[in-house]
Parts: structure tokens; sequence; C-alpha cells
């Protein structure tokens, strides 16, 4: 599902943000990729959806080859990788529905599968009584769950989820967490981008943690031993 491969990403002029990372993620496996600021963990998220290329080694996603992608191609790359932000990055003129509308939108998609898909999705992620309702007016974790909503969209086979929590209290961010979880129980392939200790912890899925851009532990039941 996901390879990386010997991958390293050098900033100019001298920064090492990964050092020959690899490992391999199996269809429908819910890993958390861990590390202190600065560790090079959302270089690693950023490489994997393409938004930044690796400088060295080779990233497969299923049958793409991220390391040698075309421009043109990205965006179909990205219908099979839902990611997930901190910030949201809701559109704020916009409701519930509309953001996660707008993904299917410009794709191309015909008006009848919006009116199919998007109830759907925002039903999934328990806002089906507030999808008229713009950013504002909702609490921070429900326009987190608007944001999955978004990522949902295309029925991605891999979820990216960088730093979900960072704005949430511990009550929402275990909500938003459980809900990940629940999407990884029907077979998408969850990758979470976390320095979230008790979450690592609680969850008891594969960790795998990075310092100073190289792998230190990959541990199938694993926790968050980091300082």
């Amino acid at each position: 599902m996901i390879t990386f491969k010997n991958v390293s990403k050098l900033y100019k002029p001298d920064t090492k943000a990964l050092d020959g990372i690899s490992f391999h993620v199996r269809p429908g496996e819910f890993v958390s990729i861990v590390g202190t600021s600065g560790s090079g963990k959302t270089t690693l998220a950023k490489l994997l959806f393409a938004e930044e290329k690796p400088t060295g080694g080779s990233i497969h996603v299923g049958d793409w080859d991220i390391s040698r992608i075309r421009r043109s191609e990205v965006p179909a790359l990205r219908r099979q990788i839902g990611v997930v932000f901190q910030d949201y990055k809701l559109l704020p003129k916009k409701t519930a529905y509309e953001n996660a509308a707008f993904a299917l939108e410009v794709a191309g998609a015909p008006a009848s599968r919006i009116r199919e898909v998007v109830p759907q999705v925002l039903k999934i992620v328990g806002l089906a009584d507030k999808m008229h309702r713009y950013p504002r007016q909702l609490s921070g974790g429900e326009q987190q769950r608007v944001s999955i909503a978004r990522a949902l969209v295309h029925r991605p086979k891999i979820i990216l989820a960088d730093e979900p929590t960072g704005n949430l209290d511990a009550i929402t961010s275990r909500e938003i967490v459980e809900l990940l979880k629940r999407i990884n129980d029907v077979g998408t392939t969850v990758i979470l981008v976390t320095h979230d200790r008790d979450i690592v912890n609680a969850m008891r899925k594969r960790v795998i943690t990075i310092q100073n851009g190289k792998i230190v532990s990959d541990a199938e039941h694993g926790k968050y031993h980091l300082g």
C-alpha cells in the first residue's frame, strides 16, 4: 500500500529533514507517526501527499511512484489520499455541506453524486444535523469533523491526519481519534501524524518514531517513548 525506501529530504543549504528512512504500511493498517518538533514527521506527511518530492529514495502509494509523479497526476493521487490538517483549512463563507461538496466540485463530480455523497459523509462524522452551519457556528471539534468529511468524499483508500488534534482539548481529541478508528475499522488505511502522547499510548496500534530525520523505533503495538 505505502512503501518508503531509503527516503531522504534535504532543504537548502544543508538541513537534512529525513535521512534514509524505510518502512511499509499494509492496506487497512492504522499507523501513528510520532516525533518531537523538528523530527521530520511533518516532512514525511508532505512527501506522502506529494506536496514535496524526496531528495533521494522512492515512495510508492499503490501503483503510484510519488518520487516521479507528474504535477498533472497529483490531483488523481490526492483523491486516493484524504488529508486532514491541524488547522482544518475550511472555507469560512461555505457551510459544512458546501465545504465537503467543494472537494467533489473541483474534481468535476456531477451534482447528483454530490447530493448523494455529502450527506452520507456528514452523517458518518456526526454532523447530519449541522450541515448548513458555517465554520464560525461550529466548535473546533466540529470543524475538524467537517475536515474529515471533506477528506472522505472521494472514498479514499488512505486517510492522512497531520496533527488533527493539535488545536483541540483532550476530550475532543479523543473523540476525533475514535472517529478515525471507526473509519479504519471499515478498511481505510489511516496514517496519524502526532505528538500527542496520551492518544498514541491509548491506541495500542503500530507506532513509528522519528528522531532527527531517522526512524528510531517501529513497534507493532507501540507507545510514545520520547521525552
